[in-house]
């Protein structure tokens, strides 16, 4: 199904209304198949929704921004672009609360990659829409969140961080800045660290299902 730009996948909830509704994002050059392979081991409870990232890449696969890598810049992120889905993925949530048969006050996205810098950017940028975030192998981009997010209330929101401690794609370091950063604002948040590369160990997911239980 499509809705404004982005395509998606669902698992409806084994309840008949105020379901939890759980968003997944998928990382850079993948798809809405990819973390929906989850679905089947997560809490039968959830409403999930797998979006499609809107920038249809070649030959295959899908990406919220363009990465470019250029001898000049090094590597690169289109900010524009992410905010742009940024924003995207914000209007998708009050569609999906007015569609489906969810809570509109639990609502917890999990990504993964590029997918999770997009995760953290539209909880930090929109918390008043998002509850719980489970933020796998990413990073915060401090371009694509408020100037100025003290000014903001974080009061709801709750994050679970967790990187590969040998992520040869998005440096281990540039993950575990997000904890201080959320602490600096009084926002809750674990992290966790797993001996893998850019990848969701068998332990990850356990730790992450059983953190997110805890707060459905």
């Amino acid at each position: 199904m499509t809705t404004q730009n982005l395509h998606y996948i669902t698992r409806p909830s084994t309840l008949k209304e105020n379901a939890p509704l759980l968003i997944l994002c998928h990382g850079y050059g993948s798809d809405e198949n990819d973390l929906f392979s989850f679905a089947t081991e997560l809490p039968e409870e959830l409403f999930i929704i797998s979006l499609r990232a809107p920038q249809a890449m070649q030959p295959y696969g899908n990406a919220w921004y363009a990465i470019n890598f250029d001898n000049e810049k090094g590597k690169w992120s289109d900010d524009e672009q992410a905010k742009d889905s940024r924003d995207q993925i914000a209007q998708f949530i009050d569609y999906a609360c007015s569609t489906y048969p969810v809570n509109s006050n639990n609502v917890n996205l999990l990504g993964f990659s590029q997918g999770t810098i997009l995760s953290y950017a539209v909880a930090l940028t929109y918390p008043e829409k998002v509850k719980n975030v489970i933020a796998l192998s990413g990073y915060i981009n401090p371009n694509i969140i408020p100037e100025n997010p003290s000014e903001k209330d974080y009061s709801n929101l709750d994050f679970y961080c967790s990187h590969g401690s040998v992520d040869q794609v998005i440096p281990v370091d540039w993950a575990r800045q997000a904890p201080k950063f959320l602490d600096s604002l009084n926002i809750k948040n674990q992290y966790a660290e797993f001996p893998v590369g850019h990848g969701v160990a068998p332990q990850n997911f356990y730790d992450f299902n059983k953190w997110l239980i805890e707060r459905i």
